[in-house]
């Protein structure tokens, strides 16, 4: 007996010790993937920025120097790349970021169930207002607003000057005529990416939208199939836009996707390009001495009407319901826009315009483009972002409907009936 229980005595401590190591393993596993209590725990943060891809890496080196056994785990897509196609399958794989970006309206209705109420979170009292309403559901907000943007035709002063160009086009007419007048001299008026759904489908197609005299109500009327882009007369007009882009752009602006776009104006290949004040820091990198600004995109000849910027929330920070860091992701979140060293990265390192009224906007470090928007929304000479509001998948069924009408395959009806049909089917989803 007593060799029996000598044996019986090895074998339960051999068992613990095994016990004890396998646990220990488990939770060095389990806190790589931001699980358990002890050890490193690694933030997930899948993001759609790429203007910012390479100031979040020097971030992260930053917060993770001031919060040891904290990792940020940081993948960039967009610019090229759907954000919106990638999430979804990042999520259908199981490999669900911790933090990640919503934009709003639509985009927070698909997400609903897989993001964090974050009404108690300390910050929240200083989102400005027109932040706070496209991520706020029955009262409650689930984001943390990136930035404030607005985009147009983004303008190579100099080349308006070497052309003659003196006065800012204001009417659809002035701009075909400064157009004619960049031609004249030899200069390409337009760089049109228009191999982008989101440059055509989201921005572009927002301005007839914005323009209608309740482009809410318009956007309400489009579900409940009242309204019909047929037959409209904002829709009319803006396509003597799209044409004019077109007549008076480079050869091939569906094979030009968004890097070759900005690159190609910020190397002085083309007077205009549309676009918005997050490229500042991808042009300053490739040209930062480009004399630029920022003009409307007129749809007709009502000065008034037409001199106004659309501005936004391009994005926001979302914290994943599920995610086992939650309270690190919140306090990372948190950390960004209240520490010196987040509020400095936002200022003076994305080049963002704040959207939080406990940041300070940097003038010397937005550059021409952010502060020509913050012109424009200071002056109340803004149009709204509705394109948040398309039903999910607009962008790229619209946005290939448009190609089509580029490439020559669709008249304007059939170009506008194809995005009505699209429109209603979408939505049924």
């Amino acid at each position: 007996m007593k060799k029996y229980g000598k044996l019986l005595l090895v074998m339960v401590l051999a068992f613990s010790t095994l016990l004890a190591a396998c646990g220990g393993n488990n939770e060095e596993g389990q806190g790589a993937e931001g699980g358990a209590e002890g050890g490193t725990k690694t933030i997930k943060i899948f993001q759609f920025k790429v203007e910012i891809a390479e100031a979040l890496n020097k971030l992260k080196a930053e917060y993770e120097k001031e919060h040891p056994g904290i990792k940020l785990d940081i993948q960039t897509v967009g610019g090229g790349s759907d954000y919106g196609a990638a999430l979804k399958a990042k999520f259908a794989s199981g490999d669900e970021p911790d933090i990640f970006n919503v934009g709003g309206y639509r985009d927070l209705e698909t997400w609903f169930e897989n993001v964090e109420d974050l009404s108690d979170q300390p910050w929240v009292k200083d989102v400005v207002d027109v932040a706070k309403e496209p991520m706020t559901k029955d009262g409650k907000l689930y984001g943390q607003p990136m930035t404030i943007e607005g985009y147009g035709f983004i303008y190579n002063k100099d080349l308006f000057e070497q052309a003659g160009i003196t006065e800012l086009p204001k009417t659809l007419t002035e701009l075909e005529e400064a157009a004619k007048k960049l031609q004249a001299a030899g200069i390409t008026p337009f760089v049109n990416g228009y191999q982008e759904t989101w440059i055509l489908a989201n921005h572009l197609l927002n301005i007839p939208f914005a323009h209608q005299e309740d482009p809410a109500a318009f956007v309400k009327g489009m579900n409940e199939g009242t309204e019909k882009l047929v037959g409209n007369a904002k829709f009319d007009e803006w396509m003597r836009l799209f044409d004019l882009t077109v007549q008076y752009g480079q050869k091939n602006p569906l094979t030009t996707d968004y890097n070759t776009e900005i690159t190609t104006f910020a190397s002085g290949e083309a007077a205009m390009t549309q676009n918005g004040n997050w490229t500042q820091v991808q042009i300053d990198g490739i040209n930062p001495d480009l004399n630029i600004g920022l003009l409307p995109m007129p749809i007709n000849d009502n000065a008034e009407e037409n001199d106004k910027l659309p501005v936004g929330v391009p994005n926001n920070w979302v914290v994943n319901n599920k995610s086992k860091v939650k309270d690190e992701a919140k306090e990372f979140l948190n950390w960004l826009v209240t520490s010196e060293t987040g509020k400095r990265y936002i200022t003076e390192e994305f080049k963002f315009i704040p959207a939080l009224t406990s940041i300070e906007a940097n003038s010397e470090t937005l550059g021409d483009l952010g502060n020509d928007v913050m012109k424009y929304s200071q002056e109340n000479k803004a149009l709204s972002w509705e394109f948040n509001k398309f039903p999910d998948g607009g962008m790229n069924e619209f946005g290939s409907q448009m190609q089509g009408y580029v490439a020559g395959n669709v008249d304007k009806t059939q170009l506008f009936e194809g995005i009505q049909k699209s429109w209603d089917s979408l939505k049924a989803k």
